[in-house]
């Protein structure tokens, strides 16, 4: 199974004091990054969140949210009046004391100390039931990349398809275009009004031709790179930067293609095989 690198999942857990909602995302990423916002209170749980999240995650830049609300907070909505006046007070002191120093933002005086009720939160009392969200919203995180990993492996290989069209267009074309190399050449010679052609040195003459056009080996090795690429999707696992690595050799044989090309048809069919890498390219950025 391939996964994207793209997620969501949200969970949430009423405890008896209270009730604990947990999101978490993930975009690409050249390695595994976690970033987590929670209450204070909540930091010694970190480390344990971030080895849940490596242990089933491999790739992806991961940002965790936990939120707490506590049964007092539920139902009381109103603030401490006498902490709130106690505050103003002070900072109307400092204010004349110091003109120049700003006032405090609505957050700031809503996070003072004593404004709102109290949470009761605790580490220890959250620590079994935050995991137990973490690990579950993981498990739909996983569900959610799997599925967008589902359709970037379809269009993929919906790309392969079209390198592999192109391909058989190109192979009739080699010996075409020797052949028409061959009567243009004597065309020329006889228009020289060169009366003796001497055929073993057109013969080298064409030989030298047929050899800076051939791509025999170029579409050999295209062929080879879209068979493996459809060998690691149907492997699955974590399978996006050898699929980058891929993309690197495929374009790298479409350039030398294009670079041998002796006819527009052959130019043509270059372009377009860079085109379809490309979009591959783009779309295994977000491949786990």
């Amino acid at each position: 199974m391939i996964f994207s690198m793209t997620g969501f999942a949200a969970v949430n857990k009423e405890l008896t004091a209270g009730r604990l909602a947990l999101e978490i995302k993930s975009v690409n990423h050249r390695y595994l990054e976690f970033q987590c916002r929670m209450p204070d209170e909540l930091r010694s749980c970190e480390g344990a969140m971030r080895d849940a999240v490596a242990a089933k995650l491999a790739r992806g830049k991961v940002e965790c949210r936990i939120t707490y609300q506590s049964v007092a907070q539920a139902t009381e909505n109103t603030l401490n009046t006498a902490a709130l006046t106690a505050l103003a007070s002070r900072q109307t002191t400092l204010l004349h004391l110091f003109p120049e120093a700003r006032p405090l933002t609505v957050w700031e005086i809503m996070h003072a100390p004593g404004v709102e009720p109290e949470t009761g939160l605790s580490a220890g009392l959250v620590r079994e039931p935050l995991l137990a969200c973490l690990d579950e919203a993981i498990t739909e995180l996983n569900a959610s990349r799997a599925r967008e990993g589902a359709k970037l492996a379809a269009l993929i290989v919906e790309r392969l398809d079209g390198i592999e069209a192109l391909i058989e267009q190109v192979t009739p074309y080699i010996p075409q275009l020797v052949q028409s190399y061959q009567l243009k050449l004597a065309q020329k010679l006889r228009d020289a009004s060169v009366e003796s052609v001497n055929d073993e040195r057109l013969r080298q003459e064409v030989v030298l031709f047929a050899s800076r056009i051939d791509v025999a080996e170029e579409l050999n090795r295209l062929s080879t790179h879209v068979s493996e690429v459809r060998r690691v999707l149907k492997a699955g696992g974590n399978a996006g930067k050898r699929l980058d690595f891929l993309m690197q050799e495929l374009n790298r044989e479409a350039n030398t293609l294009g670079s041998k090309s002796a006819a527009p048809e052959v130019t043509r069919i270059s372009i377009e095989l860079k085109v379809l890498i490309e979009q591959m390219r783009e779309q295994i950025q977000n491949i786990e």
